[in-house]
């Protein structure tokens, strides 16, 4: 079942009266991943060098960066995204980035992003490769194409919804398809194609 297996990155949440960080994972994520054909095994924050044995050990055929927090505003977190970025891209793994995820993957690759208004609980179409109407909780997203990539859907403002690596089978979108009540066929559709083959 190794091939079924993709490893989540989580967010860092305070916990309130404690002296701790926590790393979370939105419960509909793993349903909406399994629901795709794939099972979710959470990525801890803090495992640093020891990534890497972690990663031998479970064996994921793939990578979902999750949503939240800021870029920045969680080290443990952005250095956790960028080892597994390192690390999939050696081994030409799917990687697919949602939300900050996305952010993330462009980030990566030398990018920038920028800050946007109108995009934070709200719909909208997509226009592009991607079509459909989806949701929108970001504050940020990106400038521009980052190097390797192409955008593959905007929204009706021009603010970058998709991209897609031109080589690695690497995609981000900005929207959160596991937020949808209930599941939203395409997106599942997309996800098991994104996580299945090179996406191309």
């Amino acid at each position: 079942m190794s091939d079924l297996l993709v490893a989540v990155t989580q967010r860092v949440d305070g916990a309130p009266g404690r002296d701790e960080r926590r790393d979370a994972l939105d419960q509909r994520l793993p349903a909406f991943l399994a629901e795709a054909g794939w099972c979710a095994v959470p990525v801890p924050n803090l495992l640093g060098e020891l990534l890497g044995a972690w990663l031998n050990r479970v064996r994921p055929a793939g990578v979902v960066l999750s949503g939240g927090n800021d870029i920045g505003a969680c080290p443990e977190r952005d250095a956790t995204e960028r080892r597994l970025l390192v690390w999939a891209g050696a081994l030409s793994l799917p990687v697919v980035g949602i939300c900050r995820g996305m952010q993330m993957l462009a980030v990566h690759a030398g990018g920038s992003l920028r800050k946007v208004t109108g995009h934070v609980a709200t719909r909208h179409a997509l226009q592009g490769e991607a079509t459909g109407e989806v949701n929108s909780f970001h504050q940020f997203s990106l400038a521009n194409a980052p190097p390797g990539y192409r955008v593959t859907a905007r929204a009706p403002d021009g603010v970058i919804e998709a991209i897609r690596h031109e080589r690695l089978p690497w995609v981000g979108c900005m929207w959160h398809p596991e937020r949808e009540v209930p599941f939203v066929a395409a997106d599942l559709t997309r996800m098991a194609e994104w996580l299945a083959r090179p996406s191309r």
